[in-house]
């Protein structure tokens, strides 16, 4: 899911009747997430139908999708997503069109049940690839010529999955995170609360999310390194070391770029003055954060706050003329 400044990464989100309208949501709302806190249009999305007509999701939500599987020309990812009723929409002229449609996009990605879809079309011979739990052994009987996964998420090469809802968003997050960095990756965790939730069992950035966690909770008075370190009950050097795999920053810098962006956020959405916001964000001089602002983002809090006023922020939707209902 690579982009370039000028040119945002092309989404193509292939829906089907009684999809799930929170399996949309969640690997939506991360690539608006993107746009948003990078300030930069890096995805853009449109929603696709196998034959341009409506669908409704299994919540009753209408969507009017903009264009049919087959006049989408491609571009960096396909998800396709279906959810409930998914063996009955197996059909020839489906698995043609989703064959044709991996030659256009650099990636397929089956969300919820999509990987039965994409398998039953011959998409994921010799991948590994997951599906929801509850059709993971047919998944695996089915199709032995895959190696079935139990995991949240799979990539494999051009080839993703998720097994569902919440895994979506894992989903969609380590994409993004592959493709700009683990920054953007942690900022998007951080504007949607996922940090304060407790690190799931076996996930080796644990102590990354909960030191991201103690850092957001202590942004006006900041908690010095060794002092977070031994808060987490682990070495200055460990923490170090983690942040560094993770995230290619040492902690002090990952934790001035959450402090920043809160700064950012204040300077955009509230009145206060600039020397409210820098004691907000866990700076004693306003002139230092203001420097320090400068520096990350490539313009002063004023200026951000003059941009804001005149309309000039980047636009939330996929396409600029999204039709969903």
């Amino acid at each position: 899911m690579q982009s370039s400044q000028k040119s945002p990464a092309q989404i193509g989100v292939l829906l089907f009747e009684r999809f799930s309208n929170h399996c949309l949501a969640n690997a939506v709302e991360p690539l608006r997430a993107a746009n948003t806190l990078s300030r930069r249009r890096l995805y853009a999305w449109r929603f696709l139908t196998p034959d341009g007509r409506p669908v409704t999701s299994s919540g009753g939500m209408p969507v009017l999708p903009e264009m049919r599987l087959a006049d989408h020309p491609g571009g960096a990812c396909l998800m396709v997503l279906p959810s409930y009723g998914f063996r009955a929409l197996l059909t020839p002229d489906l698995s043609r069109g989703l064959r044709a449609a991996a030659g256009r996009f650099d990636m397929v990605a089956g969300l919820d049940t999509g990987s039965w879809l994409m398998a039953a079309s011959n998409l994921l011979d010799g991948y590994r690839a997951t599906i929801h739990q509850d059709e993971l052994d047919a998944f695996s009987e089915t199709f032995p010529q895959l190696d079935a996964d139990s995991s949240r998420f799979v990539i494999d090469r051009d080839r993703a999955s998720c097994g569902g809802a919440m895994s979506a968003f894992d989903l969609v997050q380590e994409m993004i995170g592959r493709a700009h960095g683990p920054a953007l990756c942690a900022e998007i965790a951080a504007l949607f609360m996922q940090s304060d939730a407790p690190p799931r069992s076996g996930m080796r950035a644990g102590l990354v999310d909960a030191a991201l966690a103690l850092m957001r909770r202590n942004l006006e008075h900041p908690l010095a390194i060794p002092a977070l370190a031994r808060t987490l009950g682990c070495t200055q050097r460990k923490l170090e070391t983690r942040f560094q795999a993770r995230m290619g920053v040492p902690p002090r810098r990952a934790y001035q770029r959450l402090r920043l962006l809160a700064a950012r956020r204040l300077a955009g959405e509230s009145r206060i003055s600039v020397a409210e916001i820098a004691l907000r964000a866990g700076y004693a001089d306003a002139s230092a954060m203001t420097r320090a602002y400068l520096r990350e983002f490539g313009e002063t809090p004023r200026q951000t706050r003059a941009a804001r006023q005149l309309g000039r922020t980047v636009p939330v939707t996929g396409a600029s003329n999204s039709s969903s209902k």
